[in-house]
């Protein structure tokens, strides 16, 4: 499988939510029934109430929204690779979804061509379609997968690649790259604080430089896969 997997036919891509409100306060009194209902489902730490639990609302797409989609492409340049990365990132989630879209239909969804993303199939790819049935819009050509047999699938996840079919067990993108030997990219933020750099910092561009780091890590770890030695930073550009 690892040898069959054309690196220059990938779209590397990551995405960054934060809940659709800053604070609970700010729902409707529908939203707040919804969300005090899946509170429930969720399972808690001592003393942690419904309410403590909201900044994880970023993670359903349901009471969530993208504020970021960094993707990237690898190009061969002789006997190495290069890295092309483009974001998306913007207080305007439909301006998100359309111009990533718009890529992923005209440049990445022939025959051959794969997205690939960290737990991409548990999370990534399921709530970029989720978001754009949500916001009205077409569902980029390769996530419209209603329908598909399993073999015209075209979605890699570095998560399951490594795997090999043991399904027990979830690898961090952290956790990967600090075995490979690959720097971390949450050497800023994490996961956890994007809501929190969304809301009150108001920092879109930390954000997006977070959400690109993640998008490196993960084409390192697929260049690994491949036995392949890693990019250098020359190697890396920004479109």
């Amino acid at each position: 499988m690892l040898e069959q997997i054309d690196l220059t036919k990938i779209l590397v891509l990551d995405i960054e939510t934060v809940p659709q409100t800053e604070s609970f306060d700010e729902l409707n009194d529908t939203w707040k029934d919804l969300w005090l209902k899946k509170a429930q489902l969720l399972k808690k730490e001592e003393g942690q109430t419904d309410l403590d639990i909201y900044p994880r609302a970023g993670i359903y797409a349901e009471f969530g929204k993208i504020v970021c989609i960094s993707c990237g492409f690898f190009v061969r340049e002789g006997n190495q690779y290069a890295f092309r990365i483009k974001s998306f990132a913007s207080e305007n989630e439909i301006e998100i979804l359309e111009g990533f879209t718009h890529l992923v239909n005209h440049h990445f969804s022939g025959p051959g061509f794969s997205l690939c993303a960290h737990n991409g199939k548990e999370f990534d790819f399921p709530f970029i379609a989720r978001r754009c049935l949500l916001n009205a819009l077409p569902i980029p050509q390769p996530l419209n997968i209603a329908g598909k047999k399993p073999w015209e699938v075209n979605l890699l996840d570095s998560m399951e690649l490594w795997k090999f079919g043991d399904y027990k067990s979830f690898t961090s993108l952290v956790l990967l790259a600090t075995a490979f030997g690959i720097p971390t990219p949450k050497d800023d933020i994490d996961g956890s604080m994007v809501g929190m750099v969304f809301w009150k910092e108001k920092d879109i561009e930390r954000i997006k430089t977070y959400c690109q780091k993640d998008v490196i890590t993960v084409a390192q770890i697929m260049l690994k896969y491949k036995l392949q030695p890693l990019l250098e930073t020359h190697q890396i550009q920004y479109v």
